[in-house]
């Protein structure tokens, strides 16, 4: 098999494989009541500052009203919860509650240890190299969509 099969092999295994596999992983337990869709809400609400709706709908490139959907949920499972800016009453913020964050900080376990099993192993020119090759791919499906 050539560098081209073999990469087109590999690409389109992970793809096939990595929502289940992420869902497997992040769906515990603990989390049950989730989707792995809902675990991406819910990392990109992420633990830092309050968001709003436009800025996790375009972080997530979904239309306010889809996320909606997903919000709603999340805030009736105790995962998210919103709260109206002081400043100007029109804007909502979201935030995770606590069970929230628990939530975020698992997911990111799993991110953590799947991007620690990519670099394993790889010295510091094939670390630069395997990012150039990544940003190239992200670049590629960037721009296809436009």
């Amino acid at each position: 098999m050539d560098s081209y099969d073999t990469f087109n092999h590999i690409l389109v295994s992970l793809f096939n494989e990595i929502m289940d596999i992420e869902e497997k992983a992040i769906i515990t337990e603990s989390f049950q009541d989730i989707t792995n869709n809902d675990m991406h809400v819910i990392e990109a609400i992420g633990i830092g500052t309050p968001k709003n709706m436009s800025a996790i709908a375009k972080q997530l490139h979904v239309t306010t009203g889809t996320l909606t959907i997903s919000m709603n949920s999340l805030v009736k499972k105790g995962y998210v919860k919103r709260e109206r800016s002081e400043r100007d009453r029109r804007v909502v913020y979201i935030m995770l509650t606590a069970k929230g964050k628990l939530a975020y900080r698992h997911h990111a376990e799993f991110h953590r240890k799947m991007t620690e099993a990519l670099v394993e192993g790889l010295d510091p020119e094939e670390t630069k190299l395997l990012v150039r090759a990544l940003t190239n791919l992200k670049n590629f499906f960037e721009n296809y969509a436009k």
